[in-house]
């Protein structure tokens, strides 16, 4: 028997937000892939949203080529663009589309680029106040001419990306928008400024391009937002051992945790290589056989503990989940401090296993 500690991806959860996203954006939307698609497999993802997606996004070049190995042919953006001259020429040989926010990216695919190379897709990065990476002010109108003088470049979409979207009652996203419309007034083109939070809360932000991230694993970027979005995730392993202790007794590494009472404490084969949050505090949700339970303990690289006291009929085996359709992984990332993108990006070492009706 293998270790019980598993990852259960739902494609048709995921199929299912894609939807939502695409509807609520109204216009085209890509499927954000970087990160093995935020832990839940690159790949398997990008063969499921087939058909239904309008492309993919990566972070960088090798993340794409690896969706071409898989034999994914539909469009794919590398966000950050090309690193060199020759990644340039690799990008345009297998279609990539590639964004522009440094003036010797358009440098080198002008070089990379022939006329047999005509239809390439470029994305012109606008900083609108974000200030990581882009074009500023006046830079904007000469990148995007430096673009359009190279013959086998067909189409520029414009595009920035929000800091603070997540947050409704901040100005500083309408700040972004104007700046981002002042700086591409009268350039033609298609615009990409919504990621997930920004399709989600602000409409007049949604135009030819959305991007949709962390929405399509079914984590709600914004609180309470009411969106309908399923959990695409779902972490599990089991109770592998079980010890009473007397009330008094320490938990773990570094005694965190004093039993207050005479406790039953559960052992669970999954730990923070397995990419659960090393400093998730005592009391951070699990649900134990389907009941609601409570993380107790440090959480250590191969197991950590739970309390088992008020669950008299868990034992050896008894199923734990430690975020899905029951324990929302926002929920663990809040307790934790820190956010869901952080800890579904961080799963590795235990089996994945894509299930679809």
């Amino acid at each position: 028997m293998s270790r019980p500690a598993y990852a259960s991806i739902d494609l048709d959860a995921l199929r299912g937000n894609y939807t939502i996203a695409r509807q609520m954006h109204g216009g085209r939307v890509l499927a954000v892939l970087k990160a093995d698609a935020y832990g839940h497999g690159a790949a398997a993802c990008a063969r499921a949203l087939a058909g239904l997606a309008d492309g993919y996004a990566v972070a960088f070049t090798d993340e794409a080529l690896a969706l071409r190995q898989a034999g994914i042919d539909a469009p794919i953006l590398v966000l950050e663009g090309a690193f060199d001259a020759p990644e340039t020429h690799t990008a345009v040989r297998h279609g990539l589309w590639l964004a522009m926010h440094r003036s010797d990216q358009i440098a080198w695919l002008a070089e990379a680029s022939t006329a047999s190379d005509a239809g390439i897709h470029a994305w012109l990065k606008v900083d609108s106040g974000m200030h990581r990476a882009g074009f500023v002010g006046a830079e904007v109108k000469a990148a995007h001419q430096a673009l359009q003088a190279i013959p086998a470049v067909s189409q520029v979409t414009l595009m920035t990306h929000f800091a603070r979207a997540d947050e409704p009652h901040s100005d500083m996203t309408a700040m972004q928008m104007q700046s981002f419309d002042t700086a591409t007034a009268g350039l033609p083109g298609p615009r990409s400024l919504c990621n997930s939070a920004g399709l989600m809360a602000w409409p007049d932000a949604r135009h030819d391009w959305g991007r949709a991230g962390i929405m399509l694993y079914g984590a709600d970027p914004l609180p309470a937002s009411g969106a309908t979005l399923r959990p695409v995730m779902t972490l599990r392993s089991e109770i592998i051992g079980v010890r009473e202790l007397a009330a008094g007794e320490p938990v773990g590494y570094g005694a965190t945790f004093i039993t207050p009472r005479p406790t039953r404490v559960g052992l669970v084969a999954m730990g923070y290589a397995d990419g659960y949050p090393r400093n998730a505090p005592n009391g951070t949700p699990v649900a134990i056989d389907g009941q609601a339970g409570r993380l107790i303990g440090r959480v250590s690289m191969d197991m950590l503990t739970v309390d088992l006291t008020d669950h008299p009929q868990a034992g050896i085996g008894s199923n734990v989940e430690l975020w899905g359709a029951q324990v929302p992984v926002s929920d663990v990332a809040r307790a934790a401090g820190t956010i869901a993108y952080e800890i579904l990006s961080n799963v590795k070492r235990v089996r994945r296993i894509h299930t679809s009706s």
